[in-house]
Order: structure tokens, then C-alpha cells, then sequence
């Protein structure tokens, strides 16, 4: 429904305009209704009222999709609004983060999707029927959060959070998303099930990889660049010294082609054996190009990207600022971790 997108983008920015410029509103909440298990709907006062109790004026939106996730914090972000919370899982998160990029807006995250897996990152607790009290703790918890810059990457010009992946993983996440909630209960098999469905069909790709001046070329199950330290839905570490502020990232290089390959990878990292392995490759870089004489699938933070046979990445070092608990400042390089201020 684009203009139905169109017009609530037009009918918040009036409001948001009108509210901030009577100093009313200073952050915006963000809800993505088709997210996780079941509708957070019910439960935004759980969010709303510990965030108001610590002095924040809130304008409360609905996204209709991630392209409206973006353009609401991008419009939140132009108001100086000095915070953006997101209430979702990681695609969400991901789309309100590409809107906030090179903006002094923070994000603020509140995890209630599937996977959830900046919140494992960062000690967040996730929104379940088993602990149906996570939004208000993590609400009062980022209530009172510092504010610090971290890195964001591009992929082809489209930023993201914490992956840009070619290969086996994209090809799942196009086979799974969009997911109709009924397939959300059943998240870890059906995701195992068509991970293991997409490998048995998949013999890899003849990549060329250009990286720190050199020319890595080679048949790769996939190659994923990574910004943070988790990875597989939360199950492995795949770059357990990374750090979200030391402007690099990650390009890992899984050889192989075939569904024994695949399995050989994932006990690997389950175990961390993959990062002494000789058939997985760690990249840090910059700036990085991947080509292929064929089209690939791409994902960016869990969510289906449009293909292409190029994929340029690159660093944005400190391009977002985040609302992080003091549980993740292990994140940040030792020496930034006292510049943080308060948003």
C-alpha cells in the first residue's frame, strides 16, 4: 500500500513539524506491528510511560513497512529529535538505523522480533510470552543510556547495521521473508529447515574479492561482512573481537560447495573452530568490492536485498549514534569508552 505509506509519512511529519517546534516532542517511538511472535501493540504503555517518567516527550508512530520505518526516523532525524526508539527485530532495527545515519538523532533499541540478535549483542533481553516485562525493562534501562558513535556500513549504497551477506545466507533470507506471523512460532526450524533445503540445492560462487589492495579469488559458500560480534540468529560468534567503533569491519570467505560443506561451517562456528580453519577467511577492511560473472542474492540485517553480480562495501566510521546500556560498552575500543554523553 505505497500511498497509503506516503500519505501517514506526510500526515506525521505535519504533526511532528507542529510539536517540535513548540518543544513538545524531543523523540519519536517507532512500533513495527507485524513483528516478532504477536503485536507489540498492547503493550506500548509498558514502553511509553518508564521513557516519560525520565523526561522524554514522545510522539508515538505505527510503520507500515521498512521503506516507512526509514523515512519516519529520516524525517525524525531532519527535526533533531535527539532520540529514535525502535520497537522490532533486527530488519526492523536495521531499516530505522539507515534513516538515522550521519544524523545526531540516537537510536534506542527495544527488541520484539524473531531473532533479535543486535539485543543478544548488546544484552538487551527480548520480548516473549515467557518475559512479557522486557519492553519496560529495556525502556527504563535506555531511559537513562549514554549516547555513543559507532560504525554503519553501505553495501552498494544501502547502509547497514551489522551484516551484508552473498551467497547461502542471502539465498535463505530470500526464501524466508517475508514471514507470515503462524511461521514465527515454528522460527528455529523453519529457518534450519530452508537453510538445509537451500544448501542441498547451492554450489557456492566463483568470487573475485577486492580487499586492502589484493585480489582474493576463490568458490565461496558465502561471504557475509560482519560489524558486530554475533551471527546465525545469535547462535555463534562469528568475529568475537569485534568492536563497533573501531572503523572496520569483517569479511568472512566460507569455502565449499555443497550441503556437507555447509554443515561442516556450521558446527564450525558453533564451536569456534572456524576461525582457525583453513576453509574460512577473515577480511577486516575498509572499502571492499566482491564480484561475480554471475548475479548473487544479497541480505542486509536479515532482510532480502535486490541481487546483482557487485557488491561494494564500505565503512561509515561513527555514522550512527546509539543509546547503549552499559552491559555493552565490552563493545566499544577500551579507549572511546568515555566518550559517551548523555542525548
Amino acid at each position: 500500500m505505497p500511498g497509503g505509506g506516503i500519505l501517514r509519512v506526510s500526515f506525521f511529519l505535519n504533526r511532528l513539524c507542529r510539536y517540535n517546534w513548540c518543544g513538545m516532542v524531543d523523540a519519536l517511538l517507532l512500533y513495527n506491528p507485524a513483528a516478532g511472535r504477536f503485536s507489540v501493540r498492547p503493550f506500548l504503555s509498558n514502553v511509553i510511560c518508564p521513557l516519560r517518567e525520565h523526561g522524554w516527550r514522545l510522539e508515538v508512530a505505527e510503520t507500515v513497512n521498512g521503506r516507512h520505518a526509514t523515512q519516519l526516523a529520516r524525517l525524525a532525524a531532519s527535526e533533531n529529535l535527539r532520540a529514535v526508539f525502535a520497537i522490532g527485530g533486527d530488519g526492523t532495527i536495521g531499516q530505522v538505523a539507515a534513516g538515522l545515519v550521519g544524523s545526531q538523532t540516537a537510536l534506542g533499541v527495544l527488541p520484539a522480533g524473531t531473532s533479535n540478535v543486535w539485543a543478544r549483542e548488546l544484552g538487551l533481553p527480548a520480548f516473549t510470552w515467557l518475559n512479557l516485562r522486557a519492553l519496560e525493562a529495556n525502556a527504563r534501562r535506555l531511559a537513562q543510556a549514554s549516547v555513543y558513535a559507532i560504525d554503519v556500513g553501505l553495501c552498494n549504497d544501502q547502509p547497514f547495521l551489522m551484516w551484508a551477506g552473498v551467497g547461502l545466507d542471502a539465498l535463505t533470507v530470500h526464501k524466508l521473508e517475508p514471514r507470515k506471523r503462524f511461521a514465527k512460532y515454528l522460527a528455529v526450524p523453519h529457518y534450519a529447515a530452508t537453510t538445509i533445503w537451500s544448501a542441498s540445492l547451492w554450489h557456492g560462487l566463483n568470487l573475485r574479492v577486492w580487499a586492502n589492495d589484493r585480489c582474493i579469488e576463490g568458490h565461496f559458500l558465502l561471504a557475509v561482512a560482519s560489524n558486530i560480534r554475533h551471527y546465525l540468529g545469535g547462535l555463534t560468534q562469528l568475529s568475537p573481537r569485534a568492536y563497533l567503533d573501531d572503523g572496520q569491519m569483517d569479511l568472512w570467505l566460507f569455502s565449499g560447495d555443497d550441503l556437507a560443506d555447509a554443515f561442516r561451517h556450521f558446527f564450525a562456528l558453533r564451536a569456534g573452530r572456524h576461525l582457525n580453519s583453513e576453509q574460512a577467511r577473515c577480511v577486516p577492511f575498509h572499502t571492499v568490492r566482491i564480484e561475480s560473472d554471475t548475479a548473487f542474492s544479497i541480505q542486509m540485517d536479515g532482510e532480502p536485498m535486490l541481487g546483482a553480480s557487485t557488491a561494494d562495501l564500505r565503512v561509515i566510521p561513527k555514522g550512527l549514534r546509539v543509546l547503549l546500556p552499559d552491559e555493552a560498552k565490552y563493545l566499544l575500543c577500551p579507549s572511546q569508552e568515555e566518550g559517551s554523553a548523555k542525548p
